[in-house]
């Protein structure tokens, strides 16, 4: 089988596409071969080890994949070979076999096609981690979304809209923001071309909003906090732009405002239980149309480095998905 490998910390085009032998699943694993992978920023950071999780040398990257079970390990009774599947690893997806443990695998619900399956996962979990959980967001408050045209920002105005929320969508350009607007949002910001501050108080008729959601950090983190409302609660969910912003902590005094951490891996290691009630309340909204993964592009094994090049210089707009087998 064929792999996108990393031998050593270093940029995407450093990244090798490599024979490997097949792989044999183990006791309590499933072997599946992968039909979409799912590409995200971790992916990004994880080769040029600056990532929270370190993989040993060599490893592919890619953490999130649908396919189809090809073989199982023992004490493995709940699945079987040829079940389709989603499954979320550490590393491994961007290769064309991945082993798994079968507790991690889900069954892919009728239907639904291998890039939504793989596009699902992470993206969702996060924000529905960020927004239900964490956020606690309620039917009627605001919530604004930085970065919104990207995955976890897309399907943070679904998750928003579906929980009856006002969603405000702030990205770059106006592109991205016609992509918001499909998605949901209420209100559109440019924030390259806007005063992000001037337009939020226009936005809330000066009231900020309840909850801000930010993947990106930078520069635009600062003025969306001094924006938020009393009581709000940032998400601190990433920092796609590179910088992790410094915010004065007065301000979380000054607006009786709480700063929320969010990191849906360990969420989803410590809390099993709670992150499979979250999935499965994402798959009934996918089933009744309140959210819909945006798939703006997909690439072979031999472009996993063009994939993440494009994702690193934010170029995507929602998710992007490798074909492994192509």
């Amino acid at each position: 089988m064929k792999a996108a490998v990393c031998k050593a910390w270093g940029l995407p085009d450093t990244l090798e596409i490599m024979e490997l032998p097949d792989l044999v699943p183990g006791s309590g694993q499933v072997g599946i071969q992968v039909k979409a992978a799912g590409v995200n920023f971790p992916d990004v950071l994880i080769i040029q080890n600056k990532y929270q999780f370190k993989p040993e040398l060599p490893f592919s990257p890619g953490s999130e994949l649908s396919g189809e079970i090809y073989a199982v390990g023992e004490g493995v009774t709940h699945l079987k070979k040829g079940d389709k599947v989603i499954a979320f690893i550490g590393h491994g997806a961007f290769a064309q076999q991945v082993l798994a443990p079968a507790a991690s695998v889900m069954p892919m619900p009728p239907g639904m096609d291998f890039d939504t399956a793989a596009a699902i996962t992470l993206t969702y979990g996060t924000s529905h981690h960020a927004i239900v959980d964490r956020a606690q967001l309620k039917s009627g408050e605001t919530m604004l979304v930085l970065g919104a045209a990207g995955g976890v920002g897309l399907a943070a105005i679904e998750i928003g809209k579906a929980l009856g929320a006002k969603v405000i969508a702030a990205a770059s350009s106006e592109e991205k923001l016609d992509i918001c607007r499909q998605h949901g949002a209420d209100i559109l910001i440019n924030y390259s071309t806007a005063d992000l501050r001037e337009a939020i108080k226009a936005a809330t008729d000066g009231k900020g909003p309840d909850v801000i959601y930010d993947p990106v950090g930078g520069i635009y983190a600062e003025p969306a906090f001094r924006s938020i409302a009393w009581r709000g609660r940032y998400l601190v969910v990433g920092f796609a732009n590179g910088e992790i912003p410094k915010l004065p902590l007065n301000l979380t005094l000054l607006k009786g405002a709480s700063l929320v951490g969010v990191f849906w891996g360990e969420f989803a290691k410590r809390e099993p239980k709670n992150n499979l009630a979250a999935m499965r309340e994402l798959l009934g909204w996918l089933n009744e149309g309140k959210i819909k993964p945006h798939i703006s592009k997909r690439y072979t094994l031999n472009e996993t480095a063009q994939a993440l090049n494009d994702l690193a210089a934010r170029k995507v707009t929602g998710k992007i998905v490798i074909h492994p087998e192509e």
